[in-house]
């Protein structure tokens, strides 16, 4: 290719132009200013061999025998000890409304209930108060600690709901975007609840505001917090939220 006076110059322009740039740059400088070259990804093996477990992973969750939550004495419950895990980029609740008095969460029943729309606190208040204090306990050695919950059994929710006979499971969506599915027969458990008081006080935001699903036998990510959305459905469900 011919080079034209007039390419030439530009050329000679940015040429002196980047000499101006790096002239009195120290080599640090320099270097700092070269793009960093990606680390080369860890080579995955094309058999199966043996992995390093995760240290102290899971932490035994103790049951009774017939797979229920021992219930504790009130006198046992405190805080929740542990960082909180939040899927959101600062580990941080998202501010919604917390007062579970303004309640709005949607209830999808897709054509399996004889109700849908919004949740408001006036529909849970109408059904039996309960309390239970159990333990809520990670996979991890933390967060754990022994709580008193008070709400509903969602056996109760679901009953107002008129839902048909084969709605399978059901999704709760949180305010980070984290999402549980549960099949309707272990949500239906009597020690299951949505709780709203966390040891006799309005539960703050970074516990689960305005309302929280407590499942006491299993890990306590299952127990998801700050409920926005609840999702009734048959064998398919859709496809998860995007995050």
């Amino acid at each position: 290719m011919t080079l034209t006076r007039r390419n030439a110059i530009i050329a000679s322009g940015s040429t002196l132009a980047g000499l101006a740039l790096t002239a009195g740059t120290s080599p640090v400088q320099a270097q700092a200013q070269t793009p960093a070259q990606s680390k080369p990804a860890e080579s995955w093996p094309d058999t199966l061999v043996e992995r390093p477990r995760r240290e102290g992973f899971p932490v035994p969750l103790p049951l009774n025998a017939d797979g229920s939550a021992p219930e504790h004495p009130e006198s046992a419950a405190g805080p929740i000890v542990g960082r909180l895990m939040w899927r959101t980029a600062d580990r941080l609740p998202p501010k919604i409304e917390g007062d579970f008095r303004k309640m709005a969460i949607k209830v999808d029943t897709r054509g399996l209930g004889k109700l849908g729309g919004t949740l408001r606190f006036g529909d849970l208040e109408k059904l039996p108060r309960v309390s239970h204090t159990f333990l809520m306990q990670c996979g991890a050695a933390e967060p754990h600690g022994i709580v008193k919950w008070t709400g509903v059994k969602f056996a109760d929710f679901a009953d107002t709901l008129g839902l048909a006979q084969g709605t399978h499971y059901c999704r709760f969506i949180a305010s980070d975007k984290h999402y549980v599915d549960e099949d309707m027969q272990t949500l239906r458990h009597p020690q299951v609840m949505l709780a709203w008081m966390m040891n006799d006080k309005p539960m703050p935001l970074e516990h689960g505001a305005p309302l929280r699903l407590v499942i006491p036998f299993r890990y306590g990510n299952r127990s998801l917090k700050g409920i926005q959305e609840i999702m009734f459905g048959t064998p398919g469900l859709p496809p998860p939220p995007a995050a």
